[in-house]
Order: structure tokens, then sequence, then C-alpha cells
């Protein structure tokens, strides 16, 4: 009986160490996450969505590709400096934790998070010019919407679980 209970340990251990193992190979720190969405959010499903619900032509859809391309540069460099300095705070959070490089740290992704707002809006307001009136009309309706559903769906709140009688 001893027999079994130790090859169980060593097999159970085994599988730890080799999923740990196997876990920090494959965690690469360095490596950026994946940009939220292609192209920030509008290309893809998204930009096939707005594409669709205002009508698009292929003239506007060109130029917001080109807008989008020509703003892609700047927002990818703060997106992977902004992801080096959460690299950074992670080790003082599974490290030595260290009150004033925490606090530096959140100085600069605050700031970072500045630049990435301004050129965000700056983005969608190039991207809003290209609309004609009517369709400007339309983003406006669908915002209008999703906020509606926002509010609703903040004063619904959290479903209570079953109770068990």
């Amino acid at each position: 009986m001893k027999s079994f209970s130790f090859r169980f340990m060593i097999a159970a251990l085994a599988v730890l160490l080799g999923s740990y193992i196997a876990n920090a190979q494959t965690t690469d720190a360095t490596t950026p996450p994946p940009m939220h969405g292609h192209e920030f959010g509008m290309g893809g499903e998204r930009m096939g969505f707005f594409a669709r619900q205002l009508n698009l032509t292929d003239d506007q859809k060109s130029q917001m590709k080109t807008v989008m391309h020509t703003a892609h540069p700047a927002m990818k460099a703060l997106y992977e400096q902004q992801h080096q300095i959460e690299v950074q705070l992670r080790q003082y959070v599974e490290g030595n934790y260290n009150d004033a490089k925490v606090r530096a740290l959140a100085a600069q992704k605050a700031q970072i998070e500045v630049e990435l707002t301004v050129a965000q809006t700056k983005l969608h307001n190039q991207m809003y010019q290209l609309l004609t009136t009517d369709q400007q009309s339309q983003v406006k309706e669908l915002e209008a919407k999703h906020e509606a559903r926002m509010q609703q769906h903040m004063q619904d709140g959290p479903t209570a679980p079953p109770t068990e009688e």
C-alpha cells in the first residue's frame, strides 16, 4: 500500500513540476498582449458592423483605413509602453514591494493612458469627420441606444442566486 501512495505522490509532483515548467516557458513577459481588436478596436467585425449600419461608401472605408493606418505606429508604441510598465509592476506583486517605485511606475502608466486617450479621441474624431451628416446622426443614435442599454444593465444589477428551500 505504501508503494502505491508513494508512486502516486511522485507522479503528482512530476505533473505539478511539469506544468510549472511548461507555464514558465510559454509565458513571455516581453511580448506585448494583442491590441484591443484589430486596428485598436475599429477593424474586423466592429468596422464591418459600422460599415453596414452606416452604409459607408467604398471611399469612406478607404479613407478610414488610411486614418487608422496612419495612427497605428504611435498607438502601438503607447500600448507597448503600457505593457512594459505592467510587466514591471508585476515584479512588485510577485516579489518585494517598493512603494516609491510602484508609485513612479503608476505615474508613468497614468501619463501613457492620457496619451492613449488623446490619440484614440483624435482618431475617432478624424473618422467621425469622414461621415455624412446623416451618418453622424446614426452614430449618435447608436451611441444613445448603447448608453441606455448600459444604464439599464447597471440598474438591474447582478441577479440574485437561486435560494434553496
